[in-house]
């Protein structure tokens, strides 16, 4: 099916993909990071899937979550009659496991079930067999359990069962992952925990301060974010999923289910702003164990426990999504110096004391070890934001945001009254400014560029004035977001940069989608520049995008009008709440976060 066919389900500590026809693709158990049980996502169902579906052809589908919540209702019509599938995974207090109730709603609809159990990437076929009724599968150290009162039999190493379900009637079954060494898990009541889910996210929900006009978006965005969260340690994975490309049949296929210093602080900053500062706290905690030791080995990524070693490898026996090769679990560009990520840390520490998160000792030690480093590293080339494949330049973003961490280190002294060498970061501020307005700026280009002394554009420089390096007004900002318009706006959306044959940016053959959240922040510009109406259409035509549950992947194909990435994205979901937020009041984040 296409990316945006699928809807998520979770429980913080993993999250599983169900498509429109009622197969669960993917799922991790029992981390984010975990291998596969189902993997047909990046393969076909004899990777793995769990089938749920009525027999006779489907006229009609519609699916919703239930409001305020991460429970999936998907309502299949037939010439039987019509039933309604709910999922969801309940918040974890033991064993992870998935629910799935079918609902006769009317008629007698007879439904069919195949549940194909394939660990570790969909290359392990489990032994199973039957226990007082209950179905077990085994494989390594994995373990599952499916507990349902419908019986099941084998058939081609896939477990199926034939049912009929009536109006009024519920079928549930309950799937429980557990250590294969471990004696069998508790066996779980469906209905009791499908209210307990309810009631667990609609009270995370109620604290949601926004009351914009685009309500219902956020707060759909903000449950994905807590989604994403894995709750045993408040680390933030930017995303799910793991080599969803990001052009169809490229090559251009990254695990992303750890979790980027930088992903994560645009995450935090959006659950800050909306109320949510629990999580803050979680994360500036999770950060301060991941980053302990030499400032100097800090790393743009880490696992959801803080773990450093992101081993990249390819999976040759999945053949990818749609053919888009190869297969990746782990990621290479855990060894890359990127500059901007000192800054986005640094930001978000400061973001969160302004927003009344409690002081912390440990986190300004960080603050200031941090810049140190910085101070000594922030002349030298890296790999930059997009984690370019090719040699290292010196990317103007990555020195703007530099800027960013004296300037906050800066702050913090002036405005909390924290101790620290103030004149020397100022003038470290200073020096970095000079430095990007005289050699990141292309006169004739009229528009700041990618790299020192390069003409390329880059649409990461919409950040300048998000953060505050200049103000919107100032005329070489002007000119960047003009040229961006023309040059780097496809239909209409924004794409990161433009590739080429030869790959001398990136190391990567050419092709990719336009890239969602520098769209939003072309919105964001537009706000801050006095364009509203422009800044309104474009918003809104991005929300147009979210799929029919209201998620996003990272980037889109304006041609065949599809989402394409990992999915769904926390970037993406974030950049939709601050652009609300712009939109909703006249300072939003794209002010407050300047820092003054």
């Amino acid at each position: 099916m296409r990316i945006e066919d699928y809807a998520l389900i979770g429980d913080t500590h993993t999250a599983a993909l169900v498509g429109r026809d009622g197969s669960i693709d993917w799922l991790c158990l029992p981390r984010f990071d975990s291998g596969a049980c189902f993997a047909s996502l990046l393969g076909d169902q004899r990777h793995g899937r769990w089938l749920l579906s009525p027999t006779a052809e489907v006229g009609q589908t519609r699916r919703h979550y239930r409001p305020a919540t991460l429970i999936l209702e998907t309502e299949f019509e037939t010439d039987e009659g019509a039933v309604r599938l709910v999922d969801f995974m309940p918040p974890r207090e033991n064993s992870p496991c998935v629910v799935r109730v079918v609902e006769g709603l009317r008629g007698q609809v007879r439904m069919r079930m195949e549940l194909v159990i394939r660990f570790d990437y969909g290359s392990i076929v489990p032994w199973v067999r039957n226990l007082k009724g209950v179905l077990y599968a085994v494989g390594g150290p994995d373990s599952l359990y499916l507990h349902t009162p419908v019986e099941t039999r084998g058939e081609q190493f896939t477990t199926v069962a034939d049912f009929s379900v009536s109006a009024g009637q519920r079928v549930p079954f309950v799937l429980i992952w557990h250590p294969s060494h471990e004696p069998a898990p508790q066996p779980v009541d469906p209905e009791r925990v499908l209210e307990e889910t309810a009631a667990w996210w609609r009270d995370w929900s109620s604290h949601c301060t926004y009351e914009g006009e685009w309500h219902d978006q956020v707060l759909r965005s903000l449950i994905t974010l807590k989604a994403l969260t894995y709750a045993p340690t408040g680390g933030i994975v930017a995303a799910p999923t793991t080599s969803l490309p990001e052009a169809l049949g490229g090559v251009r296929n990254w695990d992303y289910r750890h979790c980027w210093l930088r992903d994560a602080t645009f995450t935090l900053y959006s659950l800050m702003a909306a109320g949510y500062k629990d999580e803050a706290s979680a994360w500036r905690d999770w950060l301060l164990r991941a980053a302990a030791g030499d400032p100097m080995q800090l790393q743009i990524m880490y696992g959801p426990a803080g773990e450093r070693r992101l081993t990249e490898i390819q999976l040759a026996h999945l053949p990818g999504y749609e053919g888009s090769a190869p297969v990746r679990i782990g990621n290479a560009a855990v060894h890359q110096f990127q500059l901007d990520v000192y800054g986005e840390v640094i930001d978000t520490l400061y973001q969160a004391r302004r927003v009344g998160i409690e002081a912390d000792d440990s986190s300004w030690a960080l603050q200031q070890h941090l810049l140190e480093c910085l101070e000594s590293r922030w002349q030298h080339p890296d790999e930059g934001i997009w984690e370019v494949r090719g040699p290292r330049r010196h990317f103007t973003h990555s020195k703007v945001m530099a800027w960013v961490a004296a300037d906050r280190v800066v702050k913090g002294i002036e405005t909390f009254g924290l101790q620290g060498d103030v004149d020397r970061w100022r003038r470290l501020r200073d020096r970095i400014h000079a430095e990007v307005c005289e050699k990141g700026y292309a006169p004739d280009r009229r528009a700041f560029t990618q790299y020192y002394g390069s003409k390329e554009l880059d649409a990461s420089l919409l950040m300048i004035p998000l953060v505050g390096f200049l103000p919107a007004d100032d005329g070489r900002v002007r000119a960047t977001v003009e040229a961006i318009e023309r040059e780097l706006c496809h239909n209409g959306f924004v794409l990161r940069y433009q590739t080429d044959e030869a790959g001398r940016v990136d190391g990567l053959p050419p092709g990719e989608g336009v890239f969602l959240p520098c769209t939003f922040w072309l919105a964001d510009n537009y706000w801050l520049l006095g364009r509203h109406q422009e800044a309104r259409r474009l918003f809104e035509r991005l929300l147009a995008l979210c799929n029919d549950v209201g998620l996003l992947s990272e980037e889109y194909d304006p041609q065949t009008k599809r989402l394409l990435g990992n999915f769904p994205q926390a970037f993406s979901h974030v950049s939709l709440i601050n652009t609300a937020r712009n939109l909703s009041t006249p300072a939003g984040p794209a002010v407050h976060r300047q820092g003054g």
